[in-house]
């Protein structure tokens, strides 16, 4: 079997790793071993909260819209069953953002809301 050389294919291994170790502080961002392994947990932290995000937002979405519908005098679930009631289609994004952004709509929807829990 031939010998190989890997010369080159082993320090761009290297380099790839030490480039994205760039901004970490001491032997982390100069030393293999130790760039290997703190960019492979952070990898693995990203991995992870790109799904603890989604969590947060709507959490956040949900803390909003509960503010914003008991300042007309509902709870958010009494507020939810009477969206499904009224047949309106918005998701807690969208919510959120009207009820940040524009109150009079919000208003509006909340509104609606309340005549199809009362009828």
């Amino acid at each position: 079997m031939p010998r190989v050389k890997r010369g080159p294919t082993a320090r761009r291994r290297r380099k790839k790793i030490l480039k994205a170790a760039k901004g970490f502080v001491g032997g982390r961002s100069r030393l293999y071993k130790n760039a290997k392994e703190t960019v492979m947990r952070g990898l693995n932290y990203a991995y992870r909260d790109r799904r603890v995000r989604k969590r947060d937002f709507r959490k956040l979405w949900i803390v909003r819209i509960n503010a914003a519908v008991r300042q007309h005098g509902l709870s958010y679930s009494r507020f939810f069953d009477g969206l499904r009631k009224a047949e309106i289609d918005l998701n807690r994004k969208m919510l959120a953002h009207l009820a940040l952004e524009d109150p009079e709509a919000f208003a509006a929807v909340v509104e609606k809301v309340k005549t199809a829990i009362s009828a």
